[in-house]
């Protein structure tokens, strides 16, 4: 798999210039759709213009790459750009409730994931927005592992190994994640509180920047999006000590899972797809849908997720809310036992 930096794609950045449902999936409401303005475009003319989608994190995580895979075959179907605007920052939630005030037009959306609709949600009461409330869940378009990776300087390459290691030296590793209150916080907590270790935590801007922290030894691991992971492996840049999910990822079929390490907590995957605000017309809703169906059954492009790592999949704006709603069920679960604040 090429490093994601290197992934070739049209789909620009202005800010430039990681079927079946996942582990831990959720929602808070029904999804229910507004009437549509007055001024809202037919979905037979839509787009006449260029579409951004927001991504709730810097550039170059599994999220910010997924939404440019499929939104530059989006271009294609619709002749017109997707731009992506990455607008990181509080969780995940400022970038998400840039979409949520936006006109229900089509015109903008958001690249959706568990951090930006579950979990910055749940740990941010000031939030700006309602995941489905204030947001249109329009379709999944990818799947994809959770990794533990550390720096090589780490002289750990088995979970017991590292768990020996974090309590013998407690507070001396570090682990940075995409911010706090992101899937990567949480679920690298769940870890820390199963095992009764503790890490120092070093929250970042985004997938791309700890991911970096990572590969420099600036912090010694990280939960990351095995994709992102990937290239950096075979360079022996990283090394992989376990997979997050319920089950061995199909990319990395060697890697044990924490589950089979011994290591009891909720398998976690990540989930990616698109949204709007909410008063999104249906009509508008299911045209974008069935767009990202025709994305991702094209060839070239589901090649190119396979290969990077992703799971290709395209499901209905019903089947993406029930998903949602289970992931927040789950997660206030998690985040109510094991007494984690977006700061800690």
């Amino acid at each position: 798999m090429s490093e994601t930096r290197n992934i070739p794609s049209p789909v620009t950045c202005r800010a430039c210039a990681r079927g079946r449902p996942a582990a831990l999936t959720g929602a808070f409401v029904a999804l229910s759709w507004a009437v549509a303005p007055s001024h809202a475009q037919s979905p037979q003319g839509y787009p006449s213009r260029p579409v951004r989608a927001i991504v709730a994190f810097a550039p170059g995580g599994a999220n910010d790459v997924v939404v440019r895979l499929v939104g530059n075959k989006l271009s294609e179907l619709w002749s017109q750009p997707v731009v992506v605007e990455n607008r990181p920052g509080a969780g995940a939630t400022l970038g998400m409730e840039v979409v949520a005030r936006s006109a229900p037009d089509g015109y903008t959306l958001g690249a959706g994931n568990q951090s930006s609709l579950v979990i910055g949600p749940l740990l941010n009461p000031k939030a700006g927005y309602h995941p489905l409330k204030d947001l249109a869940l329009i379709g999944s378009t990818a799947l994809t592992a959770y990794v533990l990776a550390v720096n090589p300087s780490v002289p750990a390459k088995t979970v017991s190994g590292l768990v020996a290691l974090a309590r013998a030296k407690p507070g001396f590793l570090s682990y940075g994640t995409a911010g706090s209150g992101t899937i990567s916080h949480i679920a690298t907590e769940m870890l820390l509180g199963a095992t009764g270790t503790r890490i120092l935590h070093v929250p970042y801007k985004g997938a791309g920047p700890y991911l970096n922290a990572l590969l420099s030894g600036e912090i010694d691991l990280a939960l990351v999006a095995l994709p992102a992971a990937e290239a950096f492996v075979r360079s022996n840049r990283l090394r992989l000590i376990a997979a997050a999910g319920a089950k061995r990822a199909a990319a990395a079929p060697t890697l044990p899972t924490l589950l089979e390490s011994g290591i009891d907590i909720a398998p976690v995957e990540g989930r990616y797809g698109l949204v709007g605000p909410a008063g999104l017309p249906k009509e508008l809703v299911s045209r974008i849908n069935t767009s990202i169906g025709q994305a991702l059954a094209a060839p070239d492009l589901r090649r190119r997720l396979i290969d990077g790592g992703f799971e290709p999949l395209a499901d209905t704006p019903e089947q993406y809310a029930a998903s949602v709603r289970l992931e927040i069920d789950t997660f206030s679960r998690i985040i109510r036992q094991h007494g984690i604040k977006p700061d800690s």
